[in-house]
């Protein structure tokens, strides 16, 4: 839910099938698990300007891509939502319960990404020079619009910034946070130093380490460079970017401890509403 949450769903247009639901916390699930795919292609569409052949064989990879999360993962992500529920209903979780339940849900990650590959591995293997100039073109236009949007003033309004987006996201799960809440994020926020900056250094490493391998998009071992830079994307965007994101995962599962420590029933209960929520909803899909 700070700046290294949202990498986790812009590191690969794929993420957007799954962990967007739990990360954005959409209401209505059902429907945005079902239409992701068109998402993904709109989002594509944003960088790429598809031909008629590439958009079919996208939908085509992506329908494949859908099934196989229906059947697979959608069942581990109740078992995982189940247990949540069971520890949250005996009252305020663990620094280390927290944690555990953030490790549990980012595992989902790998075995996406590693299902996600070949997918973008298609579609950036059919790409024309021209549609890699457009892409690159577009993510550094793109790359500079966030620069903008998240440097821009002092680093306390930086850090101001950065706490608004937190709790706009955390009031998702818990509901409105009360003063002494609001606090604790603020307070958290601007305890995490150059993240904004270094989060944003590593998604232009990432981008350009994209661009790079695109150039040997018609030479052997092309899968292998994608295939690494989408299950391991941390190792392109750096050792500061990996340090920042270990450094995080920690932080914000003590956020989230303190957040509900100084909360009531109510923001535990409106936690446990979601999860019941997003449950009753992956139960409903059907995979057909």
């Amino acid at each position: 839910m700070d700046d290294s949450t949202p990498r986790i769903i812009r590191a690969c247009w794929l993420v957007g099938l799954a962990l967007l639901i739990f990360l954005e916390g959409c209401s209505q699930t059902r429907l945005a698990y079902r239409y992701a795919d068109w998402g993904v292609v709109w989002w594509v569409e944003d960088y790429i300007s598809l031909t008629s052949e590439q958009e079919v064989q996208l939908n085509q990879d992506l329908e494949l891509l859908r099934q196989w999360h229906c059947s697979a993962e959608l069942p581990r992500y109740r078992q995982w939502l189940t247990v949540l529920k069971s520890d949250l209903a005996e009252g305020t979780p663990s620094e280390a319960t927290v944690l555990f339940h953030q490790e549990q849900l980012m595992d989902f990650l790998p075995d996406l990404l590693e299902r996600a590959a070949p997918v973008a591995i298609n579609l950036l293997s059919s790409l024309s020079d021209e549609q890699v100039a457009e892409l690159g073109e577009n993510m550094a236009e793109k790359q500079r619009e966030l620069e903008q949007e998240m440097l821009e003033g002092t680093s306390a309004e930086t850090a101001r910034a950065r706490a608004e987006r937190t709790i706009e996201r955390i009031e998702r799960w818990l509901g409105d946070l009360n003063q002494e809440q609001r606090s604790i994020v603020e307070n958290w926020s601007a305890d995490r130093g150059q993240q904004t900056e270094i989060w944003l250094a590593g998604r232009k490493n990432w981008q350009l380490a994209l661009l790079v391998t695109l150039e040997q998009r018609r030479q052997p071992g092309f899968a292998e460079q994608v295939n690494e830079l989408l299950v391991h994307s941390e190792r392109a965007r750096g050792a500061e970017y990996q340090a920042m994101l270990a450094e995080s995962r920690v932080a914000m599962a003590g956020l989230m401890h303190d957040l509900l420590q100084a909360g009531d029933t109510r923001h535990q209960d409106h936690l446990l509403a979601r999860a019941s929520e997003l449950n009753g909803d992956f139960a409903a899909l059907t995979c057909s």
